[in-house]
């Protein structure tokens, strides 16, 4: 739970980061999809990581087959829930790239 709770901060950290960096007019896109990328990767892993040990503290008890599911629904549910921040993360650096470009390109004309 601590290593979760470590990667959401990281997380915010790093949205702060990246939102701040978006006023500049000359950012490197690639470098920061790149950064956003490796840092969704690290998320995708400590979650793994997380639900792995979660499974493995099962051994050790006497766990009821509905309360195995349960927790096995919760995991899925938060796979689900991480892929979809995940995926909106990257639509939305897209977006700004492109709102960005967008703005350059009228206020050349």
């Amino acid at each position: 739970m601590r290593n979760y709770l470590i990667v959401v901060v990281a997380t915010i950290c790093l949205g702060i980061g990246l939102a701040t960096g978006v006023r500049a007019q000359n950012i490197d896109w690639g470098a920061q999809q790149k950064s956003l990328k490796s840092q969704q990767k690290l998320e995708r892993h400590y979650l793994k990581i997380q639900q792995q040990n979660r499974k493995k503290s099962w051994k050790g008890q006497k766990v009821s087959s509905s309360e195995r599911a349960q927790a096995n629904h919760a995991m899925q549910r938060e796979r689900r829930d991480l892929r979809q921040r995940q995926k909106d993360a990257r639509q939305d650096l897209k977006d700004r790239h492109h709102s960005l470009k967008d703005r350059q390109a009228t206020s050349a004309h």
